[in-house]
């Protein structure tokens, strides 16, 4: 098996573990064409200015899996107090067929070792049914995080002016 740093020419790649992850985890394609399509436009500058990172691991030049990393600000935390920025793993994928191989827990042992190397000592995921088991494994702990659906599209009240 070959491990390599993403590169720009992999936004592609990137793209289709992205949504094949999510149509794995039961997403369906109303949902995940507009996705893909608006992540497609939200992480080809950060792949060509390396914010967003990561490994593809192949098979005799074929890509089989991958894993997105990312730095993001954050202020100093009880859980990070004198760091400004938490590592973010996303992206997580491994070809159907070359699942049950432990390629997935190499991917995030190099993303902690990427992490550590740029200094981050805190890290978060987001994770699904089928990835919690492998991240709890690894020492990943659930946290208090919360999160709402938005509309978007409703007019914001524009706040009060303050003195």
């Amino acid at each position: 098996m070959d491990i390599r740093l993403l590169h720009p020419d992999d936004l592609e790649l990137v793209c289709r573990h992205r949504e094949e992850m999510f149509r794995d985890a039961g997403r369906n394609d109303d949902v995940l064409m507009p996705m893909t399509e608006h992540f497609r436009e939200w992480v080809r500058p950060r792949l060509l200015d390396g914010s967003y990172f990561g490994y593809v691991m192949s098979d005799g030049g074929t890509p089989v899996a991958g894993i997105g990393l990312m730095l993001i600000d954050w202020p100093p935390h009880p859980l990070h107090p004198t760091q400004d920025k938490r590592g973010y793993v996303l992206n997580v994928f491994v070809e159907p067929s070359y699942r049950n191989r432990g390629l997935a827990r190499e991917l995030m042992t190099l993303a902690d070792a990427e992490f550590a190397r740029r200094g981050v000592g805190y890290a978060v995921l987001h994770a699904t049914e089928k990835g919690k088991p492998l991240y709890q494994g690894l020492g990943w702990n659930g946290t208090t995080e919360m999160a709402k659906t938005l509309n978007a599209f409703v007019t914001p009240a524009i706040a009060p002016s303050l003195p």
